[in-house]
């Protein structure tokens, strides 16, 4: 909770930081890069700097944290705290960066706010920050001690035991320790991080959501990113990672986890946001789950759809389960009504259902709208969003 005075001070100043926020971040992560290129090189995920999207998510993180502060003294952000100590414990962040990140991004405010930022303002922030910070180290330090991981050793070596393609841009890998030490547990709905080596020898690090559980192996699916700029690691992983071939991969985290309730479930996913989906349906399918299952997938066509065939074979093994599938440029014969974008308000939802989605935000949003008038709690509605969370501290 913020002091008084500095209550005061930042609910004064929010306006001004607010309204720079996105320079303030941009000029951070130029700042942070030059004093430290390797942090750009083999952390921060360049693609997402090149797009904007990782200062954009930091900006919208920052301006939610202190505007909880203010406004709500009495409660804490607890999800949005949840999913970046998630991440952050994926990627092997430790809490000796916090400094780092600290120096650069008030030496950011000061450049961009100029003299509005006197040092009673400097530190007022600055216990916004250390609050901020301390929430994000304590929990990131209880995520490593679940895991059994030492911070910032998250990463081991693993082999590539397997390898299919599930479409022309989907591949799915499965991964073994090398040391043959015991796969690390997961939960269904978890991701990896996996760390590649670049041709210009850069360690970068990407996210991959568990797609299944195999047994004996993390199996984890990369789509092919295109556009500009394209995926290098999704295409380094596509164009030269094989069977026998060692990559380095985390613990399991994530905190978009199937509960472990008899409520009923749904399933929501558009595109590649199938993963998580498909591996909360194969744990289900696996401990013979009575619960009511309902899956609704949308995509571009039947080509497109990664795990299709299993999405049917799953469904069929539950005892009370059904699926929904909508595509937008149909390849053959389809129903007009499931032709599209999904629209979930033509299911019906049972009461109590408890709701995971995952997919681009604007399915996001349109899905939890529908979840919403249909009666599902707002507690109850669970995302994951693949790269920066844009829909941090979003009410819609």
């Amino acid at each position: 909770m913020l002091s008084e005075k500095s209550a005061e001070l930042v609910r004064a100043t929010l306006p001004a930081v607010g309204g720079a926020i996105g320079e303030i971040t941009s000029l951070f992560y130029d700042k942070l890069f030059q004093a430290h290129p390797e942090l750009e090189r083999d952390l921060f995920n360049r693609g997402n700097q090149a797009t904007g999207s990782q200062q954009q998510a930091l900006a919208g993180a920052v301006a939610a944290f202190a505007v909880m502060l203010v406004e709500h003294p009495d409660r804490r952000p607890d999800a949005m705290l949840s999913r970046i100590a998630h991440k952050h414990a994926s990627l092997g962040i430790v809490p000796e960066q916090y400094p780092i990140v600290h120096q650069h991004l008030f030496a950011a405010i000061a450049e961009v706010l100029g003299e509005a930022v006197t040092p009673e303002v400097a530190a007022a922030w600055d216990e916004v920050y250390w609050l901020l910070a301390n929430a994000l180290i304590a929990i990131e330090a209880r995520l490593h001690q679940e895991a059994g991981a030492t911070p910032g050793e998250v990463f081991a070596p693993y082999e590539v035991i397997g390898r299919r393609a599930e479409t022309a841009e989907v591949a799915t890998f499965l991964v073994r320790p090398v040391d043959g030490r015991p796969l690390p547990a997961g939960r269904p709905g978890q991701y990896v991080s996996v760390q590649v080596a670049m041709a210009d020898g850069a360690r970068q690090i990407r996210q991959y959501s568990l797609s299944g559980n195999p047994g004996n192996a993390l199996q984890f699916s990369v789509k092919r990113v295109t556009g500009d700029p394209a995926g290098e690691v999704s295409g380094h992983l596509h164009d030269h990672t094989a069977v026998g071939d060692i990559l380095q991969v985390s613990h399991p985290f994530g905190d978009v986890t199937l509960d472990g309730g008899d409520s009923p479930v749904l399933l929501a996913s558009a595109g590649i946001g199938c993963t998580p989906m498909i591996g909360m349906l194969s744990h289900l399918a696996e401990t013979g789950s009575g619960r009511r299952v309902i899956t609704v997938h949308a995509d571009r066509s039947e080509a497109d759809h990664a795990f299709r065939a299993e999405l049917e074979q799953l469904t069929a093994k539950l005892a009370d389960a059904e699926a929904h599938i909508w595509y937008e440029r149909p390849e053959g014969e389809w129903p007009a009504e499931r032709t599209g974008l999904a629209d979930l308000s033509r299911i019906a939802i049972p009461e109590g259902t408890v709701a995971y989605l995952c997919g681009p935000l604007p399915f996001l949003r349109a899905a939890r709208t529908q979840l919403l008038a249909a009666g599902v709690a707002p507690a109850d509605v669970h995302y994951e969003v693949f790269g920066p969370d844009l829909w941090l501290g979003s009410d819609s």
